[in-house]
């Protein structure tokens, strides 16, 4: 006996097909007197289309929301500003971004070192950083020590 499938015998699979929705159609459609419309109004008639964000009246939620302001650069760089007169008080005679942040004199965050030239220093000192004012570097070089650029 041939057991191949013919053309004939081919059918949907099971649930995937169901009843056409025929709208407009009266009360015999199994859709009611309005066809699963709502009895009046902007959506029953013909048509219809409301605005991008139309909330039936409601205040929308774009205009509930606060205006952002501003602008975020991804690409600043975060600076720790130090004082000569507060490298008087560090430890090591070479200063880096690294050696301060351990001793907590500036912020981790940090990613580039800028000295400025307000206070005094005693002690010669080698210093690593990104910036230097002219009074820092003057500074730094009277008490003996450098002033290195990274």
């Amino acid at each position: 006996m041939d057991e191949r499938i013919k053309i004939e015998d081919l059918r949907p699979a099971k649930g995937s097909t169901g009843k056409i929705k025929r709208v407009g159609r009266g009360r015999s459609s199994g859709m009611g007197k309005t066809s699963c419309r709502g009895n009046n109004g902007e959506g029953q008639r013909a048509g219809r289309s409301s605005k991008r964000g139309f909330e039936g009246g409601q205040m929308p939620g774009y205009r509930q929301m606060p205006k952002l302001k501003g602008f975020k650069n991804f690409n600043a760089i975060c600076y720790a500003h130090i004082n000569v007169g507060d490298l008087a008080n560090v430890k090591s005679a070479e200063i880096t971004l690294e050696s301060l942040k351990e001793e907590g004199k500036v912020s981790v965050k940090a990613q580039a070192l800028r000295v400025l030239g307000s206070g005094e220093l005693d002690k010669p000192v080698t210093i690593s950083a990104r910036y230097f004012t002219e009074t820092a570097k003057e500074k730094i070089e009277k008490a003996g020590g450098k002033a290195q650029l990274v």
